[in-house]
């Protein structure tokens, strides 16, 4: 077979995210010449990542590990922070508990063996990190204190993280083509030998001894999420890129890829039910404050279950179920200070009153007489011996209600009252690849494809129905830096006239 060949690397990256950028960095620095695909345009690269808040979950002992990390943070703010510890054990043990133990358990023991190491990595390529103070720790009788295993963040946020390995992978003499989309990977018999690509509109094709695919899930494409996870997720919000439409999962499948993980299920949050799709600001996670309920007026699930970071990827797929697919957060001004940064934003659905009965009668579609004997039933419920804490599972709790709520339960008694319009929002999906230890596509016979890599969320296997908050870009990291080393290695040492083309 014969190819006329545009370009020709060591490594073809395929993706900008943070895993394929973490991978573009990780291969490089192992001495292979490295070109990476970016589907969109400059100016909307990054992927999902763009669309994070930065923030990162990693395994850590002490306050000491943190200050290797951040070692600008002035020591009087280090005086005030207990940012407490979370062990490699507590992070494996959260994922296999958020995923009803249907993780991969190689997979998930790297992500949480390596995370710290990783973490360590990336700061030396110049990422910047800091604490999540007002999203992960409350200042309590001066002092925050860090809960949920995360607790930095990039500078930036996800798109700040995105800028700084865009700008690391250009110091390295890593090539970023942009508008270029990927559609065929090249094979023979020998393994990988390089891929088709759609460069401003035209056919190309780059020759390379391996490939790494880091393009993002099917999130976007709403043919394949509706195929795979199932009735309704056709309608709901698409949160993040709109590039991460799945053909980087599909051309590993169409070469025999074998594909693992969660098909059915996806990264689903609760959000803005009137925002439009791709938008930031659509997340609305501060609900453990409040109450949730449905267009009848009823409670439908635990808003104290846990820490948010436990609990916000699986209630939209719940939300969703629910009549007319929306639900309504409640909080009163007791704890209203305690509502993230994006129920402040001029384009938020929220309505507000003085009386709970004018709430309910701003709140369209809302069962009033159904809604006003919850909230009076909540109230009673609610066990004010407990003191409410937002630092800690307080315990603060409900009694005898069908449903409970196991913390941070307030009565929603003190006037204004808000009430804010969500619905679900896809983020990710969990369904890809299988990989092995060193991040090696596997094929329909259980056997690595020579010369192809995975990292980031065309990994299937490691999230199942749910996931712990950060864990995500922690993976792409991790597996990035592990493909991109691996690919780095596989490249140099395959003879060139062993590739047939």
């Amino acid at each position: 077979m014969t190819q006329d060949f545009h370009y020709e690397a060591d490594v073809v990256v395929i993706g900008a995210g943070n895993a394929a950028m973490c991978a573009a960095i990780s291969a490089r620095e192992n001495g292979a010449k490295t070109i990476v695909l970016e589907k969109s345009p400059e100016k909307e690269k990054g992927g999902n990542t763009t669309y994070t808040h930065g923030s990162i979950r990693f395994a850590y002992n002490n306050n000491d590990d943190i200050k290797q990390l951040i070692p600008d943070l002035d020591e009087e703010d280090f005086k005030i922070t207990d940012f407490g510890s979370y062990t490699e054990d507590e992070f494996y043990e959260d994922i296999c508990r958020m995923t009803n133990y249907k993780t991969d358990p190689t997979l998930a023991s790297l992500l949480s063996e390596k995370s710290y190491e990783t973490m360590k990595w990336l700061t030396s390529h110049h990422i910047r990190f800091i604490p999540i103070y007002g999203r992960q720790a409350f200042k309590i009788d001066g002092k925050f204190k860090f809960w949920g295993g995360m607790v930095l963040e990039s500078v930036g946020g996800g798109q700040g993280l995105v800028d700084a390995l865009h700008e690391e992978a250009k110091n390295l003499g890593i090539a970023i083509l942009y508008d270029t989309m990927a559609t065929q990977l090249i094979h023979s018999d020998d393994g990988i030998v390089g891929v088709v690509m759609k460069e401003k509109g035209k056919t190309k094709r780059v020759k390379a001894k391996s490939v790494i695919i880091a393009s993002g899930g099917f999130h976007a494409n709403v043919e394949m999420r509706t195929r795979y996870l199932g009735p309704k997720w056709d309608l709901v919000h698409t949160r993040g890129s709109r590039y991460n439409t799945g053909e980087g999962i599909q051309m590993a499948l169409n070469i025999g890829a074998l594909p693992a993980g969660n098909w059915s299920q996806a990264h689903s949050v609760t959000g803005d039910r009137y925002l439009p799709d791709f938008e930031e600001g659509f997340q609305k996670l501060s609900y453990p404050f409040g109450i949730m309920v449905n267009a009848e007026g009823k409670r439908f699930v635990d808003e104290g279950a846990d820490f948010r970071n436990y609990t916000y990827a699986k209630y939209g797929k719940i939300i969703m179920e629910q009549p007319h697919n929306c639900a309504w957060q409640i909080f009163d001004a007791k704890v209203s200070p305690y509502l993230r940064e994006e129920y402040k934003g001029r384009k938020v659905t929220k309505v507000k009153a003085n009386t709970l009965e004018e709430l309910a009668d701003k709140i369209s579609e809302l069962n009033k007489e159904n809604f006003l004997k919850e909230i009076k039933a909540y109230n009673d419920a609610v066990d004010e011996s407990v003191a409410f804490n937002p630092n800690i599972k307080d315990g603060r709790c409900t009694k005898g209600l069908a449903i409970p709520k196991s913390n941070w339960a307030n009565k929603i008694d003190t006037a204004p009252f808000e009430a804010y319009a969500v619905t679900c929002g896809i983020t990710f999906t969990y369904g890809g690849l299988k990989i092995n230890e060193q991040a090696e596509v596997q094929s329909l016979l259980y056997e690595k494809m020579n010369g192809l890599y995975a990292a980031g969320e065309v990994v299937g296997g490691l999230f199942y129905t749910n996931y712990p908050g950060g864990a995500g870009l922690m993976a792409g990291s991790v597996f990035g830096k592990i493909a991109g080393a691996n690919a780095a290695k596989f490249a140099l040492t395959r003879l060139t006239s062993n590739i047939n083309v």
